[in-house]
């Protein structure tokens, strides 16, 4: 019989014997079950194979009705190789305990313990706190963590549980503060690292939800998706960080008819995607701004069909390395491809094919160049850049012209792309 991974916990205190280490993962669901996100919570949850049993430190689904409670424990199920524990967050609300048991409780493993309490509506529950104080006075309990979801007060965020609250779960482990090595948290989508009380604070939020800026210190930009491994080694309770490859999670992507049909399914989408932008254009130049609304919104709706259709097969480079490997594409493109089908196109009496090609070819050697530069992604300082949209040809500041240089379409049509500076409007007056 298959034996469940989720765990519906029914006891306030589970011994666990041969346990001996835990990986958790923050935040999966929060911003939805969407195909991006789940990828990211599939590849942690292959990476958290490596340890005996996984927690979520909460926010597993977006609101807690019993539709996204059944997708998410379906898609667990189905990617997880070992018992799944979960801590409920602040969007884990509704029908949580149906699913997954008990709010408090506490595992006792093979090298310490684990206290997991809710904290969701920003207090601690005093059966919760009872459970803490009556797990920390065991004499087989040596070292502790206690996970929560929302932060006690640190040095990194105000989005935290108040002093007071804290003070309350303080006085819980007083008695036994030696015994408490870690302190486990979630609901900041990001993570870091800090001491209160003396003792470590652990926050991992990056198991699904896009990655967020959290302070002047910890940008999105410097944080991965990832999860935490914890563990004893040589008598101590340790952990370490696993950043999660921009690769991670094949498992669609190796079946080859699936792979065809997923590759099918991304050309169909990006086809009507172009389609219906093209009819919303038209429906603007006639003055019929609401068909052109309603276009551009299935346009919009096709777009995201074909992202999630191609992140379940995409294998991308770390993306520090990632602007680079654009460039070999670009450059075959105006080197070879577009030149060749340009020529093809104008000894077979095919102009308006010949100059598409052409047009292209212009663009493509202009992104190879800029993706060059964007290689070095810190000392890139281009901050607009404005696109034809009659032929697409682009151009970079410094570099502006009065008419398009291929088409001759007029500045006054160009699509700029800017980070706006103060004081200026986005055509940089």
């Amino acid at each position: 019989m298959q034996i469940n991974k989720i765990q519906k916990v029914e006891e306030a205190v589970i011994s666990l014997p041969g346990v001996r280490s835990i990986g958790v993962i923050g935040d999966p669901g929060c911003e939805g079950l969407g195909t991006y996100n789940m990828k990211v919570y599939a590849g942690v949850l292959e990476e958290s194979a490596r340890d005996d049993i996984t927690l979520i430190v909460g926010d597993l689904v977006p609101e807690g009705t019993r539709a996204y409670y059944r997708d998410i424990c379906s898609f667990t199920e189905a990617v997880a190789s070992n018992p799944v524990y979960v801590l409920r967050g602040n969007h884990d609300t509704g029908a949580y305990a149906e699913y997954f048991g008990r709010q408090n409780y506490a595992l006792l493993l093979e090298d310490f313990a684990l206290v997991v309490l809710d904290n969701a509506m920003r207090v601690f529950e005093e059966e919760g706190l009872q459970l803490l104080e009556q797990v920390l006075a065991m004499e087989e309990v040596a070292q502790a963590v206690i996970a929560f979801h929302i932060p006690v007060p640190n040095h990194f965020i105000q989005n935290c549980v108040s002093e007071e609250e804290f003070g309350r779960l303080k006085k819980a482990y007083a008695s036994y503060k030696e015994k408490v090595k870690y302190l486990l948290c979630g609901h900041v989508h990001s993570r870091f690292e800090d001491e209160v009380d003396g003792i470590a604070l652990i926050c991992t939020g990056g198991g699904g939800a896009m990655i967020e800026d959290v302070s002047e210190e910890i940008k999105a930009c410097s944080i991965e998706h990832h999860m935490v491994h914890f563990y004893e080694e040589n008598g101590k309770l340790s952990y370490c960080f696993s950043d999660l490859p921009e690769d991670c999670y094949s498992r669609e992507a190796q079946d080859d008819i699936l792979r065809g049909k997923l590759e099918e399914a991304v050309a169909g989408e990006l086809m009507a995607h172009l389609k219906y932008l093209m009819f919303a254009d038209r429906a603007k130049r006639r003055g019929m701004e609401k068909i052109a609304g309603l276009f551009e919104a299935l346009a919009a709706s096709e777009y995201y069909h074909a992202r999630n259709f191609y992140s379940v097969m995409e294998r991308p480079a770390p993306f520090r390395e990632s602007a680079e490997t654009f460039i070999p594409c670009e450059e075959f493109e105006y080197q070879r491809l577009y030149k060749m089908m340009e020529e093809y196109a104008r000894d077979n009496s095919s102009p308006l094919a010949a100059q598409a090609f052409a047009g292209a070819a212009a663009a493509e050697k202009i992104h190879a160049g800029l993706l060059e530069r964007a290689a070095d992604q810190e000392s890139f300082d281009i901050d607009r850049i404005y696109v034809c949209p009659v032929c697409g040809y682009l151009m970079a500041q410094g570099d502006i012209r009065e008419r398009c240089p291929v088409c001759g379409g007029p500045k006054r049509q160009y699509e700029v792309f800017a980070v706006p500076d103060e004081g200026k409007d986005e055509k940089g007056n």
